[in-house]
């Protein structure tokens, strides 16, 4: 057998790198393009994870139904990548204030995720009139003690809401005896639930009731983005710790008199109105009657954090 010269082989192999180079550094053509979505942009069907829960409560996967379900959030809500991006960005900056009043109030830090549900970890607000990052309704925000008027809408105060959810949760867990059937409760309503509870004689278990198609869906879409956000580099979301919104230093300012123009008021603390408001969206006016003397936290971000 005889052996192939050095030199030959260096060469061999230096060609080898060429190529390589080459195919590294090809020209981004339409036709390029075309090819490596085709080849790198694929679609998997999504394996269901073994077993899952719910605030400690098991989901029963190994009903076909169930699973069928579940693997529907699983793929819209993995699919859905930018939405998906955004939700892991935000979590970042806003979980730190919902998970520490969660437990404050005893509830699972799984119901962090039916705030993401709700609003996507946003003070926006439905069709339907639900508002802030709970979603809470003016009657039900008012009859749990939120404020809602022209001046001051405390649905769109995160901490305050937070407890008022936490509230709202723990009368329903009282309720129903079920976590789940709590968090259920929250779309479609206590009576709401315990309506087709006593329609359909069953009483333990939300997997095993017929709902309306939004509540069927809820709790597997809350499942599906604690899987997703739990376990972000599984399903394809890759980012780096810069990429992620960081939650802002603010200090907390009494105001317990009117306020007669909240642009000046802003001023006087080195920022402007917008970013007072960003920081404050429950103010939903230029100024503030407040003739009983309420006393009102603003939040005031630490210095550093705008260029004004």
């Amino acid at each position: 057998m005889k052996f192939l010269p050095k030199h030959f082989i260096l060469l061999f192999l230096l060609g080898i790198v060429v190529l390589l180079i080459q195919a590294m550094q090809e020209p981004l053509t339409d036709a390029v393009i075309e090819r490596k979505l085709i080849n790198d942009y694929n679609i998997y069907a999504i394996p269901i994870p073994e077993k899952m829960d719910f605030a400690g409560e098991k989901v029963p996967l190994n009903n076909p139904d169930i699973k069928e379900r579940m693997d529907r959030e699983l793929l819209v809500n993995t699919y859905w990548q930018s939405n998906g991006l955004l939700l892991i960005k935000r979590a970042n900056k806003y979980f730190p204030i919902i998970e520490p009043l969660l437990k404050e109030y005893g509830i699972p830090d799984d119901f962090k995720y039916l705030a993401v549900a709700e609003s996507g970890l946003q003070n926006n607000s439905s069709p339907a009139g639900a508002a802030g990052f709970w979603h809470f309704m003016k009657t039900t925000g008012k009859e749990y003690g939120l404020e809602i008027n022209s001046y001051v809408d405390e649905r769109y105060h995160i901490e305050i809401a937070t407890r008022v959810a936490a509230e709202y949760l723990l009368n329903a867990k009282k309720r129903f005896g079920s976590w789940t059937l709590a968090a259920a409760s929250y779309n479609a309503g206590v009576s709401g639930i315990s309506r087709q509870q006593e329609r359909q004689l069953i009483y333990d278990s939300y997997y095993d009731l017929l709902l309306n198609d939004e509540t069927s869906r809820y709790l597997f879409r809350i499942l599906a983005l604690k899987e997703i956000l739990s376990n972000p580099y599984k399903y394809g979301f890759n980012y780096r710790e810069s990429d992620l919104y960081k939650p802002i230093s603010t200090y907390k300012v009494k105001v317990d008199t009117a306020v007669t123009n909240f642009a000046v008021f802003a001023k006087n603390f080195n920022i402007n109105y917008k970013i007072l408001k960003i920081h404050n969206p429950w103010l939903r006016d230029n100024f503030l009657k407040n003739t009983s003397g309420k006393e009102y936290f603003i939040e005031i971000p630490e210095e550093g954090y705008y260029n004004n």
